[in-house]
């Protein structure tokens, strides 16, 4: 993709923007995670809050003139007191910046909006220009989100030709390439990620989706391991051939369950093949999918049971 592609797009915020709602569930990502990349700002703030209505307009208009190179959050008080608690706020309205996981920036109450463009400003001298590759990252995934995984890979590839070591690009584009169904192009990548980002955790989840869609191609009918399970519970590889069915057909919550059955049922079958399993579905998620966080539980319950 050439620069003018990659600044059309630093031009305009993928869905929802460059300020978005938070909450305790999403704060790791939202924030923490987020603000390697850039730095984020969070608006601490709750309905009730007058100064926080003047705020946070102003705050988030200084936040899109910069054109994605500070992001926005905002996380209600009353909604999310842990978070306030940990990080001691004690009055509302609280502004944090993060950058790098850490805060490097606070301010309480309501600035005048030349004091919250110095402010944004200084953020973005920061975090640097990335030339409107964050935004480009964030419109892909939104595009392969969408179901278009073939705009989604020219746009991952065109980042990929201006950072050849950015890890979120590279395997965003081996997803793609695996929504293709181009497996084998999506391997080739992933094998010759440079050694900079061969291990990152993009290109593991990457790597996570290829295995679980090479299963998918050698995947039995659902039905006929269903028959064969009723008629044998304990045919321990039928239950997990079941488990990879069911995760080709897209039922990935009934094949998490399928493999924690197998798991209580006999944790060393196959040198531990559920709980590899387990890991290796948990791997391409997000690490915040409701999915994985409920199998992670599920799973230590029964390893400290």
């Amino acid at each position: 993709m050439e620069n003018a592609m990659l600044g059309q797009m630093d031009a305009t915020p993928a869905a929802g923007g460059w300020v978005k709602e938070t909450s305790e569930a999403e704060f790791m990502q939202d924030v923490v995670d987020a603000s390697q990349e850039v730095p984020v700002i969070v608006d601490f703030w709750a309905p009730w809050c007058g100064p926080c209505r003047t705020l946070g307009p102003a705050l988030e208009a200084a936040v899109n003139a910069v054109k994605g190179k500070v992001r926005m959050v905002k996380l209600n008080v009353d909604e999310n007191q842990q978070i306030a608690g940990q990080l001691r706020i004690q009055s509302i309205p609280t502004v944090y910046a993060f950058y790098q996981g850490r805060p490097v920036d606070a301010f309480q109450g309501a600035l005048p909006a030349s004091e919250l463009k110095k402010f944004v400003e200084k953020l973005v001298e920061l975090g640097g220009d990335d030339g409107g590759l964050g935004a480009a990252l964030d419109e892909a995934e939104t595009v392969l989100g969408e179901g278009d995984a073939a705009g989604a890979a020219e746009i991952f590839a065109a980042v990929l030709g201006e950072e050849p070591e950015n890890a979120v690009a590279l395997g965003g584009l081996a997803r793609a390439q695996i929504a293709l169904g181009a497996l084998d192009q999506a391997e080739a990548l992933l094998n010759n990620a440079p050694d900079a980002i061969a291990a990152a955790k993009e290109v593991e989840a990457a790597r996570a989706q290829l295995a679980l869609a090479h299963q998918a191609a050698n995947a039995g009918p659902v039905e006929d391991l269903r028959a064969v399970l009723e008629g044998d519970p304990a045919n321990n590889q039928a239950r997990f051939d079941l488990a990879q069915a069911l995760h080709a057909k897209g039922d990935i919550a009934g094949a998490i369950d399928t493999l924690l059955e197998l798991f209580r049922r006999d944790r060393e079958w196959n040198d531990g093949a559920a709980k590899a399993q387990l890991f290796t579905i948990f791997d391409a998620l997000k690490p915040n999918d409701p999915l994985v966080q409920k199998g992670r539980r599920r799973l230590s319950s029964m390893l400290f049971a």
